[in-house]
């Protein structure tokens, strides 16, 4: 079994965030001014995104960066 790198997880954390509050990744990209592409590539942990791309997500998801990027605590 693989373990996950450290984007993958951040881009679960940031799936099950946005699941929770009902955002479609549309929504998503719209608020943190980043396009619908970008957003699915982070989730699938297929991009590493820079910090101030993770902190315009943590705004859109109305969250503060040290709790989206705190992925001590994920339960795969």
């Amino acid at each position: 079994m693989t373990s996950l790198t450290t984007s993958e997880k951040i881009g679960i954390k940031i799936r099950i965030l946005r699941n929770k509050l009902n955002m479609p990744q549309e929504k998503l990209g719209e608020l943190a001014n980043l396009s619908t592409n970008s957003i699915s590539a982070i989730e699938r942990g297929q991009s590493k995104p820079s910090i101030e791309t993770l902190e315009k997500i943590a705004n859109a998801l109305n969250i503060e960066l040290k709790e989206l990027v705190d992925v001590s605590k994920i339960e795969l």
